[in-house]
């Protein structure tokens, strides 16, 4: 398919400088009809400028399509998520992947709806979102066209995109005309900072770049005490109250943000092969993500939460790494949906100054027997001297290491 074979495209479209010019590159290289798609997955920015500025681009009122996707996003995507208790090399809390499929999916749906030729994203040919964009449209339509503009055009400097913007007439941000210190990426999960003054990984982060808390030693001096309720895996209460999932995350949010947590200054590995350095604030996750584990420790069998821990980091890098519709997550998210069915009950935290501590937990089907674990007499519920039998079983192999060590002179 050629060029002047693409009649139409939709495009991931936020409404700042990098998508603006790609909506417009797009007109002026593919002389395509160009469909904006502008997701509101609570990155906490007004999205109707989004609208006026792509009406303002030439857009037609019908191809420009704006929706509200927080309630889909955390029910669908981010809970799902943390019922394995997702950590990317053991600490990222995987905010901006997860995005990445339903925006995708989106992104599908509409250029089935409007008939359109092909999809097109603004991420860069170094990062990891277009590989997220391309294995999502992929696996929803085998047969869509890509436009990745940044593998394709030689505007390959902030200084030419700016050149750009102004020669086609389009708004600048004054913030913008300057050098940029550093991108943000958010939702409601999180945000992350990438680049510019953030690229020399042994430099500390100014507090400027923080955006969504406060620093632990703002934080109060009070510690503040919460409850959070969950069903099948998944929060849904705070305090008693009954809550949406992204009116449940939105409240740890403001908790996490009020209390100094959240916070990751990290330098990861990229799918496409080199080291990043991000900050990341994600101040409802990280609350989440300890409830969540308190919650487990109760109502888990052994086995299946040591299973869990087992396949998680598979689990996070498949996220990660932008295979969300792949048939290995969808297998092993089944695996860990069914590990949910008992994980009811409530947790008690303590947030103070960056720290989640679980206080307390209950749930009506928990495993813990305070008659088997007491120091007290347990009236017979347990039988020490069952211990001995099993030590020296398990001891067996190893005295026989032993041995074999012993006459082999070693």
């Amino acid at each position: 398919m050629t060029k002047r074979d693409i009649k139409k495209v939709v495009l991931a479209y936020s409404g700042g400088l990098d998508t603006s010019v790609i909506l417009k590159w797009l007109q002026t290289e593919y002389g395509a009809e160009v469909v904006t798609f502008t997701a509101d997955l609570g990155q906490g920015e007004e999205i109707e400028p989004a609208r006026k500025k792509a009406e303002m681009l030439g857009i037609k009122p019908g191809n420009i399509f704006i929706e509200d996707l927080r309630e889909e996003f955390v029910r669908d995507y981010v809970f799902p998520m943390f019922r394995a208790n997702a950590l990317y090399e053991g600490v990222y809390l995987l905010g901006t992947s997860i995005a990445r499929p339903l925006i995708a999916k989106k992104q599908i749906e509409i250029a089935e709806k409007v008939g359109a030729d092909a999809v097109a994203h603004g991420a860069t040919g170094k990062g990891n979102d277009q590989v997220r964009f391309e294995l999502g449209y992929y696996a929803l339509k085998p047969d869509i066209k890509v436009i990745a503009p940044w593998r394709e055009w030689d505007l390959t400097s902030r200084t030419k995109l700016l050149e750009f913007a102004e020669t086609h007439q389009i708004p600048i941000a004054k913030d913008k005309r300057g050098e940029a210190p550093f991108s943000v990426d958010a939702n409601l999960l999180h945000s992350s900072s990438e680049g510019k003054v953030l690229e020399d990984p042994s430099q500390e982060a100014d507090s400027i770049v923080y955006q969504r808390t406060i620093s632990p030693e703002e934080a109060p001096d009070k510690a503040t005490y919460i409850e959070i309720g969950f069903e099948k895996g998944d929060a849904d209460s705070i305090d008693g109250e009954k809550l949406s999932p992204a009116t449940l995350l939105a409240r740890l949010n403001a908790l996490g943000k009020a209390n100094g947590i959240g916070r990751l200054d990290l330098v990861e590995n990229r799918f496409v092969g080199m080291k990043s350095r991000g900050i990341y604030e994600t101040p409802g996750g990280t609350i989440l993500i300890a409830a969540h584990r308190g919650i487990e420790s109760i109502t888990l069998d052994r086995g299946a939460a040591h299973l869990k821990d087992d396949i998680m980091p598979r689990y996070a890098a498949l996220i990660y790494n932008g295979f969300w519709f792949s048939p290995e997550r969808e297998m092993l998210q089944a695996l860990i949906d069914k590990s949910q069915e008992f994980v009811a009950g409530s947790v008690r935290l303590k947030l103070y100054k960056g720290n989640v501590a679980v206080v307390g937990r209950s749930s009506p089907y928990s495993l813990y027997s305070e008659s088997l674990v007491t120091f007290e007499d347990d009236k017979g519920a347990y039988d020490q001297k069952d211990a001995q039998g099993f030590i020296k079983l398990n001891a067996l192999r190893l005295r026989t290491l032993a041995m074999r060590k012993r006459q082999a002179g070693k």
